[in-house]
């Protein structure tokens, strides 16, 4: 595969991730506190860029960054790959009939929930591709995790992309 679309399908399995995390927990919070459909689908969304932005936080702060600078560089990395994710995943899950009143017992909501996730990680994968091709999103996190110390120009995009001359890989 190639490194930019693995690190593209990484960096969405990343996103993807975080997002579940926040949307089941804001939902079962949601559906056991009684909460009407549009909070509770808020507290979801919500809870999805907390953990999101949390899953790719801490591993910056445990590579020496300050809390600060590691929310920054996350704040711009991952926001437009979970809002997409999000956005797609919520009108998904309002598309397959019966997802949203099923409630968290009924095997609907989870077959559906699997669908939303599935279309919203095929989604937001050109989205993270399109950032890493540009030296943004995933690509500004990546250089801290391995430590910031001459990796840098290691993960930007080449200059002259032979990949494209060569058929696909």
């Amino acid at each position: 595969m190639n490194p930019r679309n693995s690190m593209a399908a990484n960096a969405t399995l990343h996103c993807l991730t975080g997002c579940a995390i926040g949307e089941i927990l804001g939902l079962m919070i949601g559906t056991a506190a009684g909460l009407a459909t549009g909070v509770t689908i808020a507290l979801a969304v919500g809870l999805a860029f907390l953990f999101g932005y949390a899953l790719s936080t801490i591993p910056l702060i445990q590579a020496g960054l300050g809390f600060g600078a590691a929310l920054s560089v996350v704040f711009a990395a991952d926001t437009l790959s979970i809002a997409t994710m999000e956005l797609v995943d919520n009108v998904v899950m309002a598309l397959v009939p019966g997802a949203m009143d099923a409630g968290l017992v009924n095997p609907m909501f989870w077959i559906g929930m699997m669908i939303a996730l599935t279309v919203a990680f095929l989604a937001a994968f050109p989205v993270n591709r399109y950032l890493i091709d540009k030296g943004k999103g995933h690509a500004l996190t990546h250089q801290f995790h391995e430590g910031h110390g001459g990796h840098e120009e290691a993960h930007q995009p080449p200059a002259d992309d032979h990949q494209h001359h060569h058929g696909p890989h």
